[in-house]
């Protein structure tokens, strides 16, 4: 992981080629011990029970987000307001 990270550079479309298939491997690999199966729709349910128990548990939303962070670059949001130099275009 920390190999594939390091090629990635924190760029979103290298985490999304490098990080992503091998976070999802290592998930596939524990996931099944708990009785989902090892494959893409397994992630997937895992992935939608654990977003459901994040909003009735803090401590489930705390380790979501911790297990995000390691395989997902830091996003800055772009300043609100108008654009520099004038006012928003009107569609």
């Amino acid at each position: 992981m920390d190999e594939a990270r390091d090629n990635a550079c924190n760029d979103m479309g290298k985490m999304l080629q490098f990080v992503l298939p091998v976070a999802t491997q290592i998930q596939q690999e524990v996931i099944k011990a708990y009785g989902f199966s090892c494959d893409g729709e397994g992630v997937l349910k895992f992935a939608r029970l654990v977003k459901s128990y994040e909003a009735q548990d803090p401590e489930i939303a705390s380790l979501s987000g911790k297990l995000k962070a390691l395989f997902l670059p830091p996003m800055t949001l772009p300043p609100h307001g108008p654009a520099p130099g004038g006012s928003v275009a009107a569609s």
